[in-house]
């Protein structure tokens, strides 16, 4: 829809302001990380260097050297479930670290979807208020995810404690574990648009898992194509591209076995700087995946360029188009007028 001086702005931004495609949807994320690479990547690199120093710590303690000084069948089993255990856990505070970093991407990549000024301590700022209810929401977004998945996999462990027959030990653990994967995605994808809610509409987190709920809607194999796409491209970075050169160094210099503290610490470098770059690239395509459903589902978009004809548009979209060039002297921002912005009303101006 063009703007009032008859320019299409959107189509001229590297982030179209209308519902996008998945390929635009994607730019839009690498733009939003290009264009404030120190405040977004000094985000992720708090997150993923404590995510995996935990995990590097858990390793060096509760793995330890066992399963190098014996080989017996016991100890290699014991290391083996120490190890999957340990994984299994970082995993979960990956995930925990993705949905955290979405709902602190979510106001800068709305000011870039919106044109507006983004001044470097603005990152936080937006976030502050409502940093409590982002923790729950992440914390019950994840736990419902990963709760729908445990859940039928209850039988294959009864079954398998009380010794039943093999066949039907076996057919519980397939039944199950394909189920509870199912459920598990299914849960993920329909509430984890909650995370981005929660902080641009200032919502309570029980009101950001409804919302979420509404704008998955008719539109969930849409979502989880994107979702399952950018996780592809995370696997590719994170554990292959950017991993490589620090494996090389751990089996030139390591490889004996001769320092497993200094082989564990390049390991663990090489996972915080992979991490890094990747965990924002989830992140943000759930921040933009949400601002796209509500362009799609709400006409978000055509209701901001209504607001600019009318005069109306709060001072968070004061540019002379809504993607074009910033209020004189580089005005911030208002704090609530940004979020009043995508507050969703019911047709006549009423906040819902």
């Amino acid at each position: 829809m063009p703007g009032p001086d008859g320019r299409d702005v959107a189509a001229e931004e590297t982030v179209p302001f209308r519902p996008m495609s998945i390929s635009e949807l994607l730019d839009g994320v690498i733009a939003g990380i290009r264009r404030r690479p120190r405040v977004i990547l000094g985000m992720s690199v708090t997150v993923a260097a404590v995510i995996q120093v935990a995990g590097s710590v858990g390793a060096f303690f509760f793995i330890g050297d066992e399963a190098r000084d014996e080989v017996t069948p016991d100890v290699l089993l014991s290391s083996f479930g120490a190890q999957a255990t340990l994984n299994g856990l970082l995993l979960v505070l990956s995930g925990f670290g993705i949905l955290l970093l979405a709902g602190l991407l979510a106001p800068l990549l709305g000011r870039e979807l919106l044109g507006a000024p983004i001044p470097a301590r603005r990152a936080l700022r937006d976030v502050r208020p409502v940093a409590g209810r982002l923790l729950g929401t992440a914390a019950v977004v994840l736990g419902a995810a990963l709760l729908a998945g445990v859940l039928p996999t209850v039988p294959f462990v009864l079954l398998a404690a009380a010794g039943a027959h093999p066949a039907a030990i076996v057919s519980a653990a397939v039944l199950g574990f394909s189920a509870g994967f199912a459920l598990m995605v299914w849960v993920y994808v329909l509430l984890v648009q909650a995370v981005p809610a929660v902080v641009l509409e200032r919502r309570t987190v029980g009101g950001a898992l409804k919302r979420a709920r509404a704008l998955t809607k008719g539109r969930w194999w849409r979502l989880c194509g994107a979702l399952v796409l950018a996780l592809l491209v995370t696997v590719f970075m994170g554990l292959f591209a950017l991993r490589i050169p620090f494996i090389v160094v751990q089996l030139v210099f390591f490889g004996d076995g001769s320092d497993a503290v200094a082989a564990l610490a390049v390991d663990t470098v090489g996972r915080i700087v992979a991490w890094s770059v990747v965990l924002p690239f989830d992140a943000g395509v759930i921040a933009m995946l949400y601002m796209d459903q509500r362009m799609r589902r709400e006409g978000f978009d055509l209701e901001v360029r209504l607001r600019r004809t009318s005069g109306s548009t709060p001072s968070a979209t004061a540019p002379e188009d809504v993607r074009g060039t910033h209020a004189p002297g580089g005005a911030e921002p208002d704090d609530e007028a940004f979020t009043a912005l995508w507050r969703p009303t019911d047709g006549t101006g009423a906040t819902l």
